[in-house]
């Protein structure tokens, strides 16, 4: 069963997800795991795809778009489909995706931001009514 945890930042600034989603994507990368980085629209894909060439200056994220690299190792997507993906999904969007099932873990990027604090309520609501075994991580700093 997919397991579903949620990561609170301490901050209302939306980018801050996208640094967060850079951190956690580097280390379930260097543990050996596939990652589907589901956007909510093309900006932000573009936000996120600028931040993992440039957010640890001595590392390298191997990353690209969905619709070139489907099979990648770290694969950054958008609609509803995220093709062979099944290992970790990071989710950006502020609602379900509905392939998040097929995965083994998502991980949903929450700011104190009012919009996507209630989104990630919706989120977790509608995974505690489908059964998923939930966990929030409450951060301190980033």
């Amino acid at each position: 069963m997919t397991k579903v945890d949620f990561y609170i930042l301490p901050s209302a600034d939306p980018s801050a997800r996208l640094d967060f989603a850079c951190k956690l994507t580097e280390k379930a990368w260097r543990m050996g795991h596939r990652i589907y980085l589901h956007c909510s629209d093309a900006a932000q894909r573009d936000a996120l795809d600028a931040r993992l060439w440039a957010f640890k200056g001595e590392s390298f994220v191997p990353h690209g778009p969905a619709e070139s690299e489907p099979e990648g190792v770290i694969v950054l997507g958008l609609g509803d489909d995220c093709g062979p993906h099944q290992d970790l999904l990071v989710n950006l969007d502020l609602k379900v995706p509905t392939f998040a099932g097929q995965f083994a873990r998502v991980a949903e990027v929450v700011v104190e931001d009012p919009t996507i604090r209630q989104a990630a309520r919706e989120s977790f609501r509608f995974y505690r009514e489908q059964g998923y075994p939930l966990q929030d991580h409450r951060l301190q700093r980033l």
